[in-house]
Order: C-alpha cells, then structure tokens, then sequence
C-alpha cells in the first residue's frame, strides 16, 4: 500500500507540475504576443494607431487585474466577454486602415501579430482549465487514507510502538498532498504563476507615444 501510496504521489504530483509550466510558458506566451502586436500597431496611420493603442491599453490592463487576484468563474466569463470585444475592434481599427493606406508591408506585419494574439489567448485559457482530473484527486487521498491505516494498524500490532515514525510519515505524505493541490490551483498559494511579464507589458504598452506615425505626417507636411 505504502509503494502504491508512493507510484500516486509522484504520478500526481508529475500531473501539478506539468500543468503549472504550461501555466507558466501560456502567460510569458501571450504578454510577447500582446507587446509585439500593440508595438506594430504603432505602423498604423493616424487615428487607427492611437486608437489601437487606447485598445490595447484596456486589453492588457484586463490581463493584470486577473493576475492580481483569483476570478471567480463569472468574473473570468466578463473578462473573456470584454476581450472578445476588444478584439473584434482592433480587427475592425486594421480593416479601416487598410482602407486608408493599403502599405501591405507594415499592416501586414501588424495583422499577424494580431492574429497571434488572438491565437494566444485561447492557449492560455486552455492552461488555465487545464488542472488535474478530481478523480485523480480522490484516488490518492483515499489510497492515502488506506494506507495510512494499515501502517497505523501493522503498528498498533507490534508489541514495542514505535509511533513517532507514523506520525513523521503522515505529516510528510500530508505535506505532499497539499503541495500539490497548491501548485494545481490558479493564481493563489504559495506556489503561484509569475504574473510579471503581464505586469512589465503593461507598463511597457503605457508609456508608448499617443501617435507616433501622425506625428512624423504632420513633421513631414510642415517641412513640405
């Protein structure tokens, strides 16, 4: 029982570990994906750019305010809605500019950081709902609980108890236990996805210039 107790801990604990890398990977992912997007949105002409950019304000901004805290489920479908919506006007802001400037070279560069972006997103709400089965869950406490039994049981048989090496064992499969139902859970614990490159694209997207091509038009209009 105790070899089986051992072959779930670590088969769960594999389980925790590998969704919180792919966790980990979804977030740098898509803060890569919403910098180099709002980046070339800068490519845009005026006022599509400077519009982009108020978007992507608002788009990251929503990233950081889920990453300070853990959502409950309806606050995460709000967030989900409002971004699909933040996405439906960035693609309507490059459509009217290709009306405007059809330059296939800087708007082309531009759509498919969008279009990764969106792509982005999906991978990383799939991460998020990525947790371990509760069936898996349920499977090693009861295995735990089994085991711990019979090791109490085989000790209480013996004729000098030795019970301070039963405690030490339960406390440490307990600890095991908790670790990796902390290292399952979104957002909150003691071991917790880094939210930091969300953070740092924020800023980095905030203190971009309002418009920086219409700026350069209207230098080069002046000179003219």
């Amino acid at each position: 029982m105790l070899g089986l107790l051992a072959l779930m801990l670590s088969f769960t604990f594999a389980m925790a570990l590998t969704r919180f890398d792919a966790r980990r990977d979804a977030v740098l992912r898509e803060a890569n994906a919403i910098g180099t997007a709002a980046l070339r949105a800068r490519l845009l002409p005026a006022p599509y750019g400077a519009e982009s950019l108020k978007l992507f304000r608002e788009y990251v901004h929503i990233r950081v305010n889920l990453a300070n805290r853990s959502p409950t489920p309806a606050e995460l479908d709000t967030a989900i809605g409002r971004s699909n919506e933040i996405q439906e006007a960035l693609w309507r802001q490059v459509k009217a500019a290709l009306t405007k400037d059809n330059a296939m070279a800087p708007t082309g560069l531009y759509i498919q950081a969008l279009n990764e972006m969106f792509d982005v997103q999906e991978s990383r709400l799939t991460a998020v709902r990525n947790h371990v089965p509760i069936i898996v869950v349920f499977s090693l406490y009861g295995i735990a609980a089994v085991a711990m039994g019979f090791t109490g049981y085989v000790g209480g048989l013996e004729r000098r108890r030795r019970r301070f090496p039963i405690y030490l064992m339960s406390l440490l499969v307990t600890g095991v236990i908790l670790l990796i139902q902390d290292i399952d859970r979104l957002g909150v614990g003691f071991v917790a996805v880094s939210q930091q490159p969300i953070i740092d694209t924020a800023k980095a997207i905030a203190n971009f210039p309002v418009d920086v091509r219409n700026d350069e038009e209207t230098r080069s209009k002046s000179g003219r």
